[in-house]
Parts: C-alpha cells; structure tokens; sequence
C-alpha cells in the first residue's frame, strides 16, 4: 500500500471478495509489483457451515452471509416476489452456492462471438484458462486441468439412486456422458464440484487466501461501497462505509467493479453511470448516460419434478440427529462421507426439443427430496428430486435503483417466462424429466410423482404448475453486457465504455447468459480479465474436439 499525504492510494482496487474479486485479486498482486485492495461488504467466510459440503442449505439463506433481494412481482409468476439469494461474504456467492462446477456448453462462447462480434471469446480462447485454473481429480488432459489453484471433484457420494439416474440417460434419448464439461457436453453425468479434500474449495479458498499472504494486497470487509469517485472522464478512486466511518481511497491505475450482476450495476448507477434520464429521477448527477446498466437481466429459472421413493436410502435418514452426529465426525476425522457431499451430484444437459442445436436444459438430481420448514431448518423426504432450469431463455430483465440511498436494495424484475417460447420450452423440459423418470431403469424405486404431481397432465397444467413454484437458480447474469453497440456497457476486455481507468469483471458482463451453472465462467472471466488488465499475452487458444450429437432427440 502507498500512502499519499491525504487518502490511501493503491494500483489498484476490486469492489466485491466473490468468485471474479478473489481472482482478480489473486492474479494482479501475484507478481509483487502492483499494490491491491479489496472491498468487501460482507463478513470473513469463518463459518465453520460454509466449509462442509452438506452445510449448504444451511448458509445460502443465512441473512448473515447473504443479501437476501426478492424480486419484485413476477408478471408471469402470478405477481409473487421471489428470493434471489447473493453472497455478502468473502467468497461471495462461491462461499453460499452449491458448489457444482459446470462451464457451460462450447456452443455458447462461440455465439458470443458470432452474435455480438466478440472476437476474443471463442470457446478455443477460454479453454485454456478453464484449464490454468483448475486441478480436476479427473486428472489433466486436453480439457481438464492438473495444477490450477481451484480443486473440482467428481461426485462421489454412494447412493443406488445417482447410479439409477445415470442409467437411465444411457435408456432414453438424453443420453450419457462421462464429463459433461469435456469432448461430450450433452447427455446425463456425475457432476464435478468445488471441493478440496472433503471440504468447500471457494474462490477465496483457491485464490485470496494465497493472495492475502502477500504483503500488496490488502483485504477490508464490512466496507460498504456508496459510490465510486469519477473525475471528468476518469474514474480515480471509491467512497465507502467502514466501522461507522465514511472513507476515500485512491485508485492509480485501475478500479475494477466485481460485485455480480445485481450489485455491480446498482454501483455504477448510484456513481452516475447509467440510463439517464433514470438517474435524474433519483437526483444523482449524471457522469456518464450509458443506458445498457442494469438491462439485460438473465437468469436461470427452475422448478423441482420429486417422485417418491419406494425403497428407504440411508440419504433419507441423514438428518437424523444421531446419523447427523455420526456424518459429522467422520467428517472431521476423515473429511470423507455424507457430510462431504453437496447433494446435488449428478445432473445432466439436455435438448427440449427437435429444433435446439444444443442443450436448453439444466438438471441437478438429488437423492431425496427437500424441504424447508418456516424455522428455516430443512427436512428430508423419502424421495428423489430432480430440478428442471431453463438454462437459455430467451426472457429479458432489468435492474433499477430504488433510491439513491446505497443501503436501499435494487428493483429486480427478471421478467420469468415473459416469452411464448420460454413457456412452450419450459412445458416441454418438465415432460422431458418425466420421460427420463419413467425409464425402466428406475423402476424398483419410482414411487408417485409428488411434483408436479399425477393431475398436472395438460400443457395448462404444467405451465400453471411453473408459475406457482418456479424459483432462480441463483444465476442473475448479463446486466452489463460485453459488446460494441449502443446498449453495451463494456468492451471485450471489460473496460466500460467511455470511462478510463474502469472495467467491470464479473457474470455481469456476460452478453448471454451460459447454459449451465455460473461460477466456472466467471472465475474464467476474471482470469482473462487479469491478462487484459495486465497487458499480458492472453494464453493460447486449444481448439479441442468435442462430441455432439448427430441428430437432435425426438420429439416426444
């Protein structure tokens, strides 16, 4: 850290400890010769929770560790608010997630490039920084990663159920792969989580606990961001909340905005950078009218399919307290067992239809079903859940202020199922769940179906059935999008247009939002980003071989 006569200065300071900060902050401080601080709001990640697999559910909702934003009235969702929990933790939502580690189809980086001329973000040219950032215990190979920083494991949890699951794929039309995040992306697969040695292996795990053992990188938490301090055309440093005092820090090269897709707009917006005529309303001084902040608003809606299950597994009496307290000393001593699991093991991508060149559908199975009680404590039924996403709507959104109070939570209007095609996709995926249920594979353990449930037969039906139940899948994207036209609000390396010494780094820059689970992406992005940033060579690009599928499944 540099010390001026009047307010700290570093080279360099990321607003937000989540998956793209704890990168970032990794890979610029790692050569000793740039001074880094981090903002974070929220607390340490030290609870104990957050480190064992199966606490999941008992942090993602946690108002401790989360920023708790419910949506407001979903139009198409019969006008309900729904929960949209964040990370408000170091780690971010890496620390509060479930830990499954997807990067999306190839399909999907490629039309970024082709749809929004984004010549640099081929899936060729993202590879290999999938690749340098991760250590599969898949081992190394064309698409995996041997010696990278953050640990994937591929499940490993003993249940008949996941085995049934994935036989069934191989039965239906849905097919089976081995890795969906290798040469067969499409298909039914165990898949690969964040973990390390039994425990939870989060972007600060993996990158800002190794960056904090250097001396120029410097971590503040509980530092609430009011506004960036913008100077012409120039963004120079950042205003923020710390123990009760407003403070300033200065900013030599660089401010790099990474606190995701709700949090880095509403930022921008309260510093006057956004739509204007919006800012006008909440009295904030325009700096700089760039309408694309905050629209563009994507996400993975979901709903669960749960049968019951005709066969009692040891899954369904793991809340028992004293099969609790046994799951919890093996994990202790041996890191190993039910309490190392992030449940949700095994899943798939998959095509609604005929017409899709490429998977729209994301399913996370579970091994028993799930549900929350008022107090907030889980239950576990004698069941198997499989949850259903949407994982390419075609649905928009948008992000507005609330206020120009920066403790006031942000407008989120997803706008679920706001498109014909998303409704007539999203009918087809549940029946797509029903037919993968009703192979013959799991016959000895389908029970009835508890959801959407027998009656629910006609498209009515099963669309009515969406609208009352559907939730996010934690994956609010693309609300300040890469591009060159007027509606972008960052170049392909990140830096907003018409601001210096600015980017955004973070699933907010997104132009579309990826088929499959977010954190992978965006640790890859912020990777990129920190070459960019550094002027380095980007690595070179692999041009893998993968596998699809000749012909797309039947309609059914």
């Amino acid at each position: 850290m540099v010390e001026s006569r009047e307010i700290p200065t570093y080279d360099y300071i990321i607003i937000g400890a989540g998956s793209a900060g704890c990168v970032l902050a990794n890979r610029l401080s790692e050569s000793g010769q740039y001074s880094v601080l981090v903002l974070e709001a929220g607390p340490p990640d030290r609870s104990l929770m957050i480190h064992v697999p199966a606490g999941v559910h008992k942090v993602y909702k946690n108002p401790k560790l989360n920023w708790g934003y419910l949506t407001e009235d979903e139009p198409e969702a019969f006008d309900r608010n729904i929960e949209t929990p964040r990370g408000k933790v170091v780690g971010g939502s890496s620390s509060i997630n479930s830990m499954v580690y997807m990067r999306g189809h190839p399909r999907d980086y490629d039309r970024w490039g082709e749809d929004f001329n984004l010549p640099k973000w081929s899936y060729a040219q993202c590879l290999p920084y999938f690749k340098a950032g991760e250590t599969s215990d898949r081992g190394a190979s064309d698409w995996r990663g041997g010696s990278g920083p953050l640990n994937t494991t591929r499940g490993k949890l003993d249940s008949p159920l996941f085995d049934v699951f994935l036989e069934a794929g191989r039965q239906s039309d849905q097919g089976y792969s081995d890795d969906l995040n290798a040469y067969k992306p499409e298909g039914i697969a165990r898949f690969d989580s964040t973990t390390r040695n039994g425990r939870r292996c989060s972007a600060a795990v993996a990158h800002l606990r190794p960056a904090l053992q250097r001396s120029n990188c410097t971590l503040l938490t509980g530092a609430m961001v009011h506004k960036m301090v913008i100077e012409g055309n120039r963004t120079s440093g950042v205003e923020f909340m710390h123990r009760g005092e407003r403070r300033t820090v200065a900013a030599e090269r660089e401010v790099i905005l990474s606190g995701g897709a709700i949090n880095s707009p509403q930022t921008l917006m309260l510093s006057g950078i956004g739509p204007a005529d919006h800012l006008r309303r909440h009295g904030i001084d325009v700096k700089l009218d760039l309408p694309g902040v905050g629209r563009n608003l994507q996400d993975h809606p979901t709903v669960i399919v749960k049968y019951a299950c005709t066969r009692p597994m040891t899954i369904h009496r793991a809340l028992n307290p004293v099969n609790q307290l046994t799951a919890g000393m093996q994990w202790i001593l041996t890191r190993r067992g039910p309490a190392a699991s992030n449940f949700w093991e095994a899943g798939g991508l998959v095509r609604s239809g005929h017409e899709m060149d490429y998977p729209d559908v994301e399913y996370h199975f579970g091994p028993a079903g799930v549900n929350f009680r008022d107090d907030g404590s889980i239950a576990l039924d004698q069941a198997f859940s499989l949850h259903v996403d949407q994982s390419r709507p075609t649905s928009v959104g948008h992000i507005d202020l609330r206020s120009a109070n920066p403790a006031d939570k942000p407008k989120l209007h997803f706008n679920y199922l706001s498109t014909e095609d998303d409704c007539r996709r999203f009918v087809r995926s549940i029946r797509k769940a029903r037919e993968l249920i009703a192979q013959k594979a799991f016959d000895p353990y389908r029970g009835e179906e508890i959801r959407p449930g027998p009656d629910a037969t006609t498209d009515k039906d099963i669309l009515d059935y969406i609208r009352g139940l559907l939730e996010t899948d934690y994956h609010p994207s693309c609300t300040c999008r890469m591009g060159n036209d007027a509606d972008a609000v960052v170049d392909q390396e990140m830096r907003v247009h018409g601001m210096e010494g600015l980017r955004v780094v973070d699933a907010s820059v997104m132009p579309r939002i990826t088929c499959a689970n977010l954190n992978a992406p965006t640790q890859m992005i912020a990777a990129r980003a920190a070459d960019f940033i550094r002027g380095r060579e980007q690595l070179e690009p692999f041009h893998a071989k993968f596998h699809f599928t000749e012909e797309a499944p039947a309609e059914h």
